[in-house]
């Protein structure tokens, strides 16, 4: 049985203390956090709620705080020689205090803390380890909670986490810019439900650089031209710019 601490009380820990509480291989011992308020979401969940001041030891902690206050926060961990490890997909396993054995366990995933829909089993888990025991350890707790574990090291994880930044966080933006433009000209967004579930099927099924359409991708300037003239934003009329310049230039070299 694996024990488990989690510093943090955000949408990683919320997630993440409920795909542990709900099996029985590993028991999730303490999460730690700042405000009394927010860890009483996580008090039928963990064994017990405490400032990271009077945190005990586990086999596992879990940092699952910002990025940049990693370092501060696992330099506050009161016990040394212990497995910690933090979430993040781009800070460096090295950020961690040296005090403590160092790893990563990063779920690839979007969480918010009210979807409730989200499949931890479905959630692929990056682990990286300073030492072969701790790899171990890591991908034993990993395989608990997830179908889909595996051993990255830090360049892989960078890289991985931006092309999570492409996927998700940019090609969100833009159904938000697509969304204000239905909104400003009395169009129901939701006329678009049938062509993104489509986009993302084709990328899937297909690959993304075969299921391209549209008329960058053709390189028809007159279109190009016209809908350019169609933005009042100029942050929108950057974004339909740059990425046409992009998808043009990437699919010019194949002609």
């Amino acid at each position: 049985m694996i024990e488990v601490n989690i510093v943090g009380t955000g949408n990683v820990a919320w997630h993440l203390a409920k795909a542990l509480g709900s099996q029985n291989q590993a028991i999730l011992m303490q999460v730690a956090g700042r405000s009394p308020e927010k860890l009483k979401n996580f008090n039928n969940i963990a064994r017990e709620t405490v400032s990271i001041h009077n945190l005990k030891p586990a086999d596992v902690t879990i940092i699952t705080v910002s990025d940049d206050a990693i370092k501060s926060i696992s330099e506050q961990i009161p016990f040394d020689n212990s497995l910690v490890v933090h979430t993040s997909g781009f800070t460096a396993m090295s950020t961690l205090s040296r005090k403590h054995n160092k790893g990563v366990f990063y779920p690839l995933q979007s969480f918010s803390k009210e979807d409730t829909s989200i499949d931890f089993t479905e959630i692929p888990i990056l682990i990286e380890a300073g030492d072969p025991k701790d790899e171990k350890t890591l991908k034993t707790l990993a395989a608990i909670i997830s179908n889909n574990v595996q051993v990255i090291n830090s360049k892989q994880r960078r890289q991985l986490h931006l092309a999570a930044v492409f996927a998700n966080n940019f090609t969100n933006h833009c159904y938000t810019i697509a969304q204000e433009l239905c909104d400003v000209h009395g169009v129901p967004f939701d006329t678009l439900y049938p062509l993104i579930q489509k986009t993302t099927e084709k990328a899937l099924q297909q690959g993304p650089k075969n299921s391209q359409t549209g008329p960058a991708k053709r390189d028809d300037k007159q279109v190009i031209d016209q809908q350019i003239k169609l933005l009042t934003d100029p942050d929108h009329t950057a974004v339909y710019k740059n990425i046409t310049k992009a998808i043009t230039h990437f699919y010019g070299k194949e002609l």
